[in-house]
């Protein structure tokens, strides 16, 4: 089959492989549809280490082509969406509730990480059970894509966040995550939703998805506007939704005493991430931070999948590109280099 890997850190291309084969828990999906991911990038740049024809990619859905003996809820035919994030459930991390975190640090997230990943034509899952979910009839593919990370990513950043019903949050970085972060805040009962974005298309998706004020970092002081919109407060819970230390910093700053900087962005570079102390309240302010990986798992992908199902959000408002997957080096590297004007690509497969 064709893939398409990470050659080694700043490499990409296509190459063939083996069909992959699954165990007796495993299944292996024919891929449909799928979305690149900034972390890609990230990948490829070295944020994780060197890897060598690593195959790339965490976003797809895709049909079910075929399943180990001992898989109960799955069959050849079913249409199914898949987590990014894949624990082995059995692991003590994830029975005690962190399923991301399973074999360690970050130990659920297997594509593209500690094992080939969706930019294929077929991919393995593991414990297919339980890391896989039936797309209803009513959800296609296109949509149903985005559960695998941006809406189970950004919907944690709010979820994480402790938002009051009424309360006051601030989205530093409208990007797919702060986007889906934005309507997660919106469906968590906040009365106020700031968005930090200066693009001015994200700007407008952001309106759409519910921030109800958009701060421009080009144009203005973020910090002072925050602090101006909340009446001096602050916020009561900040997103940080990029992955870069000024934001971070901007995210302490602007959150009110008890309030919660909920973070879900990858620090891709960097080896400190600093605390602004005094806003810190010198360590005593009890302003919590929030950390988390992108929740997986069948449950978490059946609750995402409902809420596309009612209607309740559209993510596909955020697919400005289509690609088919033999395009994929040109539409990893619009996506890489931030080209056109882009926010998520959709990639089709044959």
């Amino acid at each position: 089959m064709k893939a398409f890997v990470m050659r080694e850190i700043g490499a990409v291309g296509f190459m063939d492989k083996p069909m992959p084969k699954p165990g007796p828990d495993d299944a292996i999906v024919r891929t449909t549809k799928a979305l690149i991911c900034t972390s890609d990038s990230h990948t490829v740049g070295g944020g994780i280490g060197q890897r060598h024809n690593l195959t790339l990619g965490h976003e797809a859905v895709g049909v079910v082509h075929e399943v180990g003996s001992e898989v109960e809820v799955f069959h050849p035919g079913d249409r199914v969406v898949v987590g990014a994030i894949t624990p082995d459930w059995g692991d003590p991390a994830a029975q005690a509730g962190y399923g991301s975190q399973s074999g360690g640090p970050l130990g659920g997230w297997k594509f593209s990480n500690t094992k080939d990943g969706v930019f294929a034509e077929y991919f393995h899952v593991n414990d297919a059970d339980a890391n896989m979910a039936k797309i209803p009839d009513g959800v296609p593919d296109e949509m149903a894509v985005y559960c695998c990370d941006m809406l189970s990513t950004g919907f944690m950043g709010a979820e994480h966040g402790n938002i009051p019903i009424g309360g006051t949050v601030a989205v530093l970085a409208e990007g797919p995550v702060g986007l889906m972060a934005t309507a997660g805040a919106r469906l968590r009962g906040a009365g106020l939703v700031i968005g930090v974005e200066a693009v001015p298309r994200r700007q407008e998706l952001a309106r759409c998805y519910g921030a109800d004020e958009i701060v421009d970092f080009t144009t203005e002081d973020v910090v002072g506007r925050i602090m101006d919109l909340t009446g001096g407060e602050g916020v009561d819970t900040a997103i940080e939704a990029l992955g870069a230390d000024v934001t971070f910093q901007t995210a302490v700053k602007v959150t009110k005493p008890g309030g919660t900087i909920s973070n879900t962005g990858y620090f891709g570079e960097g080896e400190f991430v600093r605390i602004p102390r005094v806003e810190w309240g010198v360590g005593m302010a009890d302003k919590t931070i929030a950390t988390g990986l992108c929740p997986g798992g069948r449950l978490r992908m059946e609750r995402l999948l409902q809420i596309l199902e009612a209607g309740r959000v559209d993510p596909t408002l955020m697919t400005t590109h289509r690609f088919p997957f033999d395009q994929m080096e040109r539409a990893f590297e619009v996506s890489d280099k931030k080209l056109d004007d882009v926010i998520k690509p959709l990639i089709t497969f044959s």
